[in-house]
């Protein structure tokens, strides 16, 4: 009966839960959300949690993008604008979460080539000490829910 019930809940957990291990780093759950045929850009999003006692940093991520970029977004006279970070801190102990809104990957240059659910993105993740490890980015479906989703802070160019 144990082995029913395990199984049976192996067979329900989500689909695009994985982590990847590189020293006192774990990288949980490296993912971005589908996009349109004409985007151009893209997020991806994780959390990177750094297990050890010496801090670390997120230098670059690599991968087959015209450009990839990590950027953080921030609200300057009510207006989110997303600005380029030379790299993201990796405090000892401490947890930095990749989200919407937040510290984020930029995948730029799309070019007509959308992200589609279930589509998978190989891509290098280069920190200061740890090293290198290379990640699956997983597509995701886009949340229908959009409550306290607010988008009047957005510049909208016409």
């Amino acid at each position: 009966m144990f082995s029913a019930v395990l199984a049976t809940l192996c067979l329900t957990a989500p689909a695009y839960a994985h982590d990847y291990t590189l020293g006192d780093l774990t990288i949980s759950h490296p993912m971005a959300f589908e996009t349109t045929a004409v985007a151009q850009t893209a997020g991806g999003f994780m959390t990177v949690t750094n297990a050890g006692d010496t801090a670390d940093k997120l230098l670059e991520v690599r991968g087959d993008f015209p450009r990839i970029e990590i950027h953080t977004t921030e609200m300057t006279d009510g207006v989110a604008r997303m600005m380029k970070q030379e790299f993201i801190a990796l405090p000892a102990g401490e947890t930095v979460t990749f989200q919407p809104g937040g510290y984020h990957v930029m995948f730029m240059g799309l070019g007509g080539d959308p992200f589609e659910v279930g589509e998978e993105i190989p891509l290098t993740l280069v920190f200061e000490n740890a090293g290198e490890i290379d990640v699956v980015f997983d597509v995701e479906p886009r949340p229908t829910d959009t409550k306290g989703m607010d988008h009047s802070g957005h510049k909208m160019e016409k």
